[in-house]
């Protein structure tokens, strides 16, 4: 039942791409016929017929665009306010890279975070996996999203790679996963591009509005991060006049951006200016936000303090419990393990 909803979705979505290519054209040959009227009635008629011949064009055009659009929304109810919500051309493209590996959670962080962004306007969605390849499950899973989204993979290097027993603060994560997503977005999109880049960890949990505040980014921006840091909040912690005055860490307070990497968004000119930043294995323990931020030339004030001059908590640094399986485990010992065509 849900792949037949998700197939007629998809199915939707294309005919609605389809009838709204048609119905550019159709205006644009419209507005050609009506420049074309403009200048053969300068030639041919007095002033009072030129107003005339004018006025029943518009109403003609404006008599086929309604039409065209009722005709839109009769077929599929809901299309007329779904491309009102989710193509707004005034608004930048939000960007955000999510680094993404296989695990038991998978599938469930993704469709949580998915269910979130399918009510995001202008978004895509640059999704990376540690892997040598693109796996069927990340594949099905976007493909059925709903969302505009890239798909890319990227193995961690095997020095740089935790194990199931290390902590995760002992390696960087993340690092080949994020420089992949940046590669992409310098090779496909414009330089003069009005786009702002975010990095979405599949695991955390995102207010609608942390988008729309980051989307005013003129250079780089900061808010504050829940649950970050083994505190109630971590990054900036007093603003004024969108300015960052003091910020709020226990760990290092030093680093040149005590953040978390859920925290801050940058103006995506920033990133072609500077075509060489990107993040390293080699940095030290909680600088990898830094060292990435630093290789755009940026200082502590240039950064743009967001949500109500960082009053508001609207990203929580959240994380998925681990499954106990070992009663399926028990099972796989044993030879009986469960569905093994069961996408879990």
């Amino acid at each position: 039942m849900f792949k037949t909803m998700n197939i007629f979705r998809l199915c939707t979505l294309k005919h609605m791409r389809l009838l709204l290519l048609m119905n550019t054209l159709i205006f644009l040959v419209l507005l050609f016929t009506l420049y074309i009227s403009f200048t053969h009635s300068e030639k041919n008629f007095n002033s009072g017929n030129k107003f005339d011949e004018k006025q029943l064009t518009l109403n003609i055009i404006e008599n086929r665009l309604q039409k065209l659009q009722q005709a839109l929304k009769n077929r599929f109810p809901s299309a007329v306010d779904y491309i009102d919500v989710h193509v707004k051309h005034d608004l930048p493209t939000i960007y955000a890279i999510t680094p993404t590996y296989k695990r038991w959670t998978q599938k469930a962080d993704l469709t949580r975070l998915g269910q979130t962004l399918l009510h995001v306007p202008n978004f895509r969605w640059i999704v990376v996996e540690d892997s040598n390849e693109k796996t069927a499950l990340v594949t099905n899973f976007l493909k059925f999203s709903g969302l505009q989204y890239t798909h890319l993979n990227a193995k961690t290097d095997q020095n740089y790679k935790l194990k199931s027993t290390d902590p995760n603060w002992l390696l960087p994560r993340g690092v080949a996963q994020r420089n992949k997503g940046l590669t992409w977005i310098r090779k496909n999109l414009s330089p003069n591009i009005n786009g702002i880049l975010y990095f979405l960890d599949d695991d955390n949990t995102y207010s609608l509005r942390v988008f729309e505040e980051m989307r005013s980014t003129e250079v780089a921006s900061v808010w504050p991060v829940g649950l970050s840091g083994g505190l109630k909040f971590e990054g900036p912690g007093k603003c004024k006049d969108g300015k960052v005055l003091e910020w709020y860490t226990a760990w290092k307070p030093e680093r040149p951006f005590p953040i978390d990497m859920a925290g801050f968004a940058v103006n995506l000119k920033l990133l072609f200016k500077y075509s060489e930043a990107e993040y390293s294995n080699d940095a030290p323990r909680g600088y990898l936000e830094s060292h990435f931020l630093t290789g755009l030339k940026l200082k502590r004030h240039d950064m743009e303090a967001k949500a109500d001059n960082c009053s508001k908590v609207l990203v929580w640094h959240t994380r998925t419990e681990k499954p106990k399986m070992k009663q399926e485990e028990a099972l796989i010992r044993q030879g009986k393990s469960s569905n093994s065509e069961m996408e879990v």
